[in-house]
């Protein structure tokens, strides 16, 4: 092999390892984006909002257990001490941000509901800062920047009146971005203990044990019976979920978690493609600019973080 073309092999492959947990981190999100597919369909069948929370994080956690116990079983050791940690990811991130995020869609305007969900990098950076010592420089503030406003034109909120929203369903709504946020911060915790199968597996334990008494998911097993809810059931179980939150807490291993944060709102842009393809929903002009946004505000963050790789966890 001629030395120039060893050497450019090199330095693609070199590059691709440095940026890799970029990349799980913006896969993850782009399963996530996907999320909706499932949801629509499981909404047909006659399940409510908490209800599909409540099989989505069960059934995630029976396919982890199941894989793990075969291929995984060293990594399962648990001390119980740790256990909030997974408490923090499963219940005050998972449960509670679709909580608040499903009373917010009730309360206020879609849109305005996206918007608020996505303050998520905002409470990132400034809890990263407080408890896990990051640093916030002025390129991931411009990246946040960007989020944010790439988020609001993709929400169409211009064209909505905003004057009859209440104080609660904002509440709510930021609360929802405090969660979705909490994920992050908790993750980064379990993840100097314990490997990203292991902290996803516990942190749908943790949600399981909250969701199914509440949601009395038992009462739903005639439902589950149905051939097209199993199918549904055990697809949101993996792709935008296994499979999401794997991807999504090994990203963590290689950045901080306010740039994490940012890559993962390529989840809009996937989700308002996903509506426009299936469900044929229609993008005004300002839209796609929001897309535009928020895709280079991602790549700013993934240059200002190419020098920081393996140092954030």
């Amino acid at each position: 092999m001629p030395g120039w073309l060893l050497e450019s092999s090199l330095l693609r492959v070199i590059g691709m390892k440095k940026y890799r947990p970029h990349f799980l981190i913006v896969a993850a999100a782009s399963l996530w984006g996907l999320i909706s597919v499932f949801v629509k369909n499981l909404t047909a069948i006659g399940f409510s909002a908490m209800e599909i929370v409540a099989v989505r994080a069960t059934f995630a956690f029976l396919l982890l257990g199941f894989f793990g116990m075969f291929r995984r079983r060293g990594e399962l050791r648990l001390d119980i001490r740790h256990f909030p940690y997974f408490v923090g990811t499963g219940i005050f991130s998972i449960v509670f941000f679709n909580w608040c995020y499903f009373t917010a869609i009730n309360e206020l305007s879609v849109s305005l509901a996206v918007i608020l969900l996505y303050t998520a990098p905002a409470f990132v950076a400034l809890l990263s800062v407080l408890f896990l010592k990051e640093p916030f420089s002025r390129r991931k503030g411009w990246g946040v920047a960007g989020t944010m406003a790439g988020c609001l034109l993709l929400s169409g909120v211009m064209d909505d009146r905003l004057s009859g929203s209440s104080l609660f369903g904002f509440a709510v709504g930021l609360g929802s971005g405090l969660g979705y946020a909490l994920y992050t911060i908790f993750g980064k915790f379990c993840i100097r203990h314990y490997s990203s199968f292991a902290t996803t597996l516990y942190t749908f334990l943790a949600a399981s044990l909250f969701l199914v008494p509440y949601t009395r998911l038992w009462e739903k097993l005639p439902l589950l019976a149905d051939g097209k809810a199993l199918l549904f059931s055990l697809g949101l179980a993996f792709v935008p979920t296994v499979l999401a939150y794997l991807l999504y807490t090994e990203g963590l291993r290689g950045v901080d978690g306010s740039v994490a944060a940012v890559l993962a709102t390529v989840e809009p842009v996937v989700a308002f493609l996903i509506g426009m393809t299936l469900y044929g929903e229609r993008f005004a002009p300002v839209q796609w600019i929001g897309g535009i946004v928020v895709l280079l505000s991602v790549l700013l963050v993934q240059k200002e973080d190419k020098g920081n790789i393996g140092q954030a966890g």
